[in-house]
């Protein structure tokens, strides 16, 4: 019985795996907090996770290069001032084995949706100035760094999808935001996006959110200069706040992509184009030689 016993757990134990931030893969992570939703081809949602990793773990080292350096520093000064206790040494190797493992910038929550992904953020890192960078290296390079990502939407957090809890994240986001210029009254749009959603209409989300925006701002659904950016999936709802949605084509990276390359090959071509030849013959067209005649 002892030895069926042992038996099982040693089953158990070579079961049990665990992420790199060390929760167990079995439990789903649950989507919340600061992230950034995607779409990406149907079918490819594996692979487009793959690939905002590399994008985003690039883009955090760049932005955020000393977000987990001190850590380290501090480990590796300890170490020099252990170098000469041996035992103490071993003490301290084993206690780092034991040590919950470090907890990533960028998790993965599974959406059980084709198309769609969502990119947990962990501090200090910021969706909004994370997609906002990507966007403007697209926008200077035209090159996207994915081939199957094609839409990208920071949310600065992320609540219940019910009234009550909306109301409280739009005055964690919104009123930071108009608070940050006092005399400023900007014009702004709600750009909603609903998917898998039918407890709170699309009325109800919108007029919830307007009613939290300070006074003095209006709503402009032609020339907006601020967009509430409201994602509602299933039962969580994300929002943050942007500039310039519009002009970078809704933060479709593709789009993005596609429209710089075609302006390099229109000017490239303009650049290349030969001027027409001098001859001694005469330009005059039929139409000037009618009006002539």
């Amino acid at each position: 019985m002892d030895g069926s016993k042992r038996k099982s757990d040693g089953k158990d134990r070579s079961r049990r795996r665990f992420r790199p931030d060390g929760t167990p893969i079995w439990g789903k992570r649950q989507i919340d907090g600061p992230g950034v939703w995607a779409t990406c081809v149907k079918g490819k949602e594996k692979q487009a996770v793959g690939e905002l990793y590399d994008l985003f773990d690039s883009l955090a080292t760049e932005l955020w290069p000393d977000g987990d350096v001190s850590a380290d520093r501090a480990d590796a000064s300890d170490n020099d001032s252990e170098d000469d206790d041996v035992e103490a040494q071993i003490a301290k190797e084993i206690a780092s084995m034991k040590r919950p493992r470090k907890e990533q910038r960028f998790a993965n929550c599974q959406t059980d949706t084709p198309c769609v992904v969502f990119i947990s953020c962990k501090r200090p890192v910021d969706p909004v100035q994370l997609v906002q960078k990507h966007i403007q290296n697209i926008s200077e390079t035209g090159v996207m760094q994915t081939r199957h990502t094609l839409r990208l939407t920071p949310v600065s957090n992320s609540c219940v999808a019910n009234v009550p809890e909306i109301q409280n994240l739009c005055n964690r986001i919104l009123t930071p935001f108009f608070a940050a210029e006092p005399d400023k009254k900007y014009k702004y749009k709600i750009e909603l996006r609903v998917r898998n959603h039918n407890k709170l209409s699309r009325d109800t989300l919108i007029q919830t959110i307007a009613k939290c925006v300070p006074e003095g701002h209006v709503v402009d659904l032609e020339n907006p200069e601020v967009f509430i950016l409201v994602e509602v999936f299933k039962g969580v709802c994300g929002m943050s706040v942007v500039k310039d949605y519009y002009t970078h084509q809704k933060y479709n990276v593709a789009a993005i992509a596609k429209s710089r390359n075609e302006i390099e090959c229109s000017d490239a071509a303009h650049i290349e184009e030969p001027a027409p030849a001098a001859t001694g013959h005469s330009t005059e067209t039929n139409e000037e030689r009618n009006e002539g005649a």
